[in-house]
């Protein structure tokens, strides 16, 4: 049996907004029919009518399910480096808590229409929540290491832990150019040329980490003290973060995450050194940590791939894509449809999941959602209603 969905707008993503459309679906959630009330082979009374606008479901590709349960527990606009601290401090609590945070967090992230994540993991404990899911998830799980001495071995560490959550989709990857060292990406980057794997990694979150690789000032400094990690092994390249860290992934589809100080000519750099970068923004995240947002003018202006997350709830209040549209279109003056090509398409493209979501396409099981939008296309609330 077929249903027919109409509102004021429908957005398909990969065509113009249709005024007045209509989407028809399968009983299994399968579009069968985008047209307008003149095209459409449905009867009148078979269709139901919605004030707003009907978009896909949403693709959050940067999250951390398993710190859930952090929520609320970490001060705001600390810095990365004191933030990383105290998650570091809180991040183990007792099993049952983590799980039913866990489960909550995904009820949530389902609830406000997000069909599809790119998760951060660094132990098995979200397996059994991402395999009962209404979403598909793809992990990456984090090596850490920055000494390079340890590679092999974090190496073989995080390799187990990826076997332990097939068959979903996983992968190795880097945590953050400064807890990895170019021995551990070197590995990282073979593995996943080996299995054709997708990557992510953290990537300009603060000042303090270009300082860190250029001249080995900063904030980090005192990160590694409260680690007791000797870093008398590392000296600086001269170089910002990006432009140190990224000659060592050579080719694999690749996210960066938050963005947050990245520049014209680490943009310029990147365009030179990789063929099939995403760029994730986690804008509600920046500001909870940072209380600064990527200048996502020049993102725009270079015409970047990017991408949308919501990082997670130790440094967010919710899992809410939508909500981090609406950041960006408050703070930045975002155009809403480009925004929402990010939040759906692309986000899809970069977990390799665009054959089922990410527009509103015949054969496609992307996900209704129900959002509200003024008449000139701004969001009027981060309230999703999910519709299929």
């Amino acid at each position: 049996m077929l249903k027919y969905f109409s509102a004021d707008w429908v957005f398909p993503v990969t065509a113009p907004a249709i005024k007045n459309g209509i989407i028809g679906v399968n009983h299994a959630g399968e579009i069968v029919e985008v047209s307008t009330q003149e095209t459409t082979n449905a009867a009148k009374n078979e269709i139901i009518t919605y004030s707003g606008a009907i978009v896909p479901g949403f693709i959050n590709t940067h999250c951390h399910l398993e710190l859930s349960h952090m929520l609320g527990k970490i001060s705001k606009r600390t810095g990365l480096v004191n933030f990383v601290q105290a998650v570091i401090s809180n991040r183990h609590s007792n099993a049952d808590e983590q799980l039913r945070a866990m489960e909550a967090a995904d009820l949530q992230m389902f609830e406000n229409g997000i069909v599809a994540v790119g998760d951060i993991s660094n132990e098995i404990g979200s397996k059994l929540i991402k395999q009962r899911s209404n979403i598909y998830y793809h992990t990456f799980v984090e090596a850490m290491g920055f000494n390079p001495k340890n590679a092999f071995l974090v190496m073989d560490g995080a390799l187990r832990v990826r076997e332990g959550f097939l068959p979903l989709p996983v992968s190795v990857t880097a945590h953050a150019p400064y807890s990895v060292s170019g021995e551990l990406f070197n590995l990282i980057n073979s593995r996943a040329e080996q299995e054709g794997a997708i990557l992510s990694v953290h990537n300009q979150e603060t000042k303090d980490e270009n300082d860190f690789f250029i001249s080995k000032t900063g904030g980090f400094l005192n990160l590694y003290q409260f680690l007791e990690l000797d870093i008398a092994f590392f000296s600086p390249a001269g170089k910002s973060s990006l432009q140190t860290w990224l000659p060592h992934i050579k080719k694999q589809k690749t996210l960066l995450v938050h963005n947050t100080v990245t520049d014209q000519e680490d943009i310029n750099f990147s365009r030179r050194m990789h063929p099939d970068l995403f760029w994730c923004l986690c804008p509600q995240a920046n500001l909870y940590i940072e209380d600064a947002l990527p200048d996502v003018d020049l993102l725009i202006a270079e015409g970047v791939k990017i991408t949308l997350g919501t990082d997670s709830l130790a440094s967010n209040h919710q899992l809410n894509i939508l909500a981090e549209m609406k950041t960006l279109q408050d703070r930045k003056q975002v155009n809403f449809e480009l925004m929402l090509q990010w939040a759906t398409q692309n986000g899809a493209k970069f977990l390799g999941v665009d054959g089922q979501f990410g527009s509103l396409s015949i054969g496609k099981k992307p996900g209704l959602n129900l959002v509200q939008l003024s008449t000139d296309f701004s969001i009027q609330s981060d309230k999703v209603i999910k519709l299929i």
